[in-house]
């Protein structure tokens, strides 16, 4: 079974977008724009919206070779 990471981002610029980010344990990843009810790519971000991707999607890296690190060392 998979499990899902929810990150809901607004940016504080325009265009406004409402976004949630989707990150689930087998590395997958769905961006969706709330307010047009579609899926966004991560090539489609810019500015503050791309830079909380990053972020998150580093974090997330981190924290899942964390995990393997414990549990097979």
């Amino acid at each position: 079974m998979r499990s899902c990471e929810h990150y809901r981002f607004i940016e504080r610029h325009r265009p406004y977008r409402d976004l949630t980010f989707k990150f689930y344990s087998d590395g997958a990843l769905t961006i969706i724009d709330n307010n047009a009810e579609s899926v966004v790519t991560p090539k489609e971000l810019k500015g503050e919206s791309l830079d909380f991707y990053v972020r998150k999607r580093i974090s997330f890296i981190k924290n899942d070779l964390a995990a393997k690190k414990q549990k097979y060392a």
